[in-house]
């Protein structure tokens, strides 16, 4: 018996092609979530562009020297093309998942190899960088990349009438990518009601200011204590932004 939409009212034909469409695109989407893997960056190349996977975007880029051999080594952060669904962790490394639909980042770091010319693959981290609807009504929380004093800083920024900022420094020693510094702001953007807090993980120190943020440090008041944590986090062992609770109800 062969299928025939003539057979049908047009009122049937165009319910039965929309319902068709819908099964295929549907289809589609499932598919793509079933197949989708966080791509393996290639080993090497010469320029930025050769590095970057098909379907992803670069949305920040920055050049310094990360492993003292006085050459610029690259990082940046890429976009997936499309949103997929993703389990991303709150409140710790293993409890809490929430499954999110979202485009994916990734975090990539390339050394310079000067006697070669190219960059060399150093760092992919899958999970750290926090996605564009993670942030709340401020909308995406992820801000900039930056190389400094031989220091990856990740900045990160969001809320709603509280706000919050978070500042990452991670360091490359002993082949490791080890967090040196932190900096935790919570805000409120009306009155300026503040805490922000200074870590410092290689002295083992917290600086605490507790006052207003447009006083900054005029009539804040500030206090440093001493810094308590078993192993130094790094990027296998520190999932995401939020996710590290240091002391009691206190997560970086």
């Amino acid at each position: 018996m062969v299928f025939s939409l003539a057979t049908f009212s047009p009122l049937k034909r165009y319910s039965i092609m929309k319902y068709l469409f819908l099964c295929f695109f549907f289809g589609l989407k499932i598919c793509s979530a079933q197949t989708f893997s966080y791509p393996k960056f290639t080993k090497q190349g010469s320029e930025i562009a050769a590095l970057i996977p098909q379907n992803w975007k670069i949305i920040d880029t920055a050049y310094g020297d990360l492993n003292n051999d006085a050459s610029d080594d690259l990082a940046f952060v890429v976009e997936y093309h499309l949103p997929i669904t993703e389990n991303r962790a709150y409140g710790d490394n293993d409890t809490e998942l929430i499954k999110e639909f979202q485009k994916p980042r990734v975090l990539v770091v390339y050394f310079k190899n000067k006697q070669a010319g190219n960059y060399v693959f150093a760092l992919q981290n899958n999970n750290f960088i926090l996605r564009d609807k993670e942030g709340g009504n401020m909308g995406d929380p992820f801000k900039k990349i930056k190389i400094e004093h031989q220091n990856l800083k990740l900045s990160f920024e969001g809320g709603n009438n509280w706000r919050w900022k978070l500042n990452y420094e991670f360091k490359y020693r002993d082949k490791e990518w080890s967090l040196v510094r932190a900096n935790n702001i919570y805000y409120n953007s009306g009155s300026g009601e503040m805490t922000e807090k200074k870590y410092n993980f290689v002295d083992r120190k917290v600086h605490l200011v507790i006052g207003n943020i447009f006083n900054r440090n005029a009539g804040n008041n500030q206090t440093e204590e001493i810094l308590y944590f078993r192993d130094v986090r790094t990027f296998n062992t520190f999932k995401k932004p939020w996710t590290w609770e240091i002391t009691k109800d206190n997560f970086l």
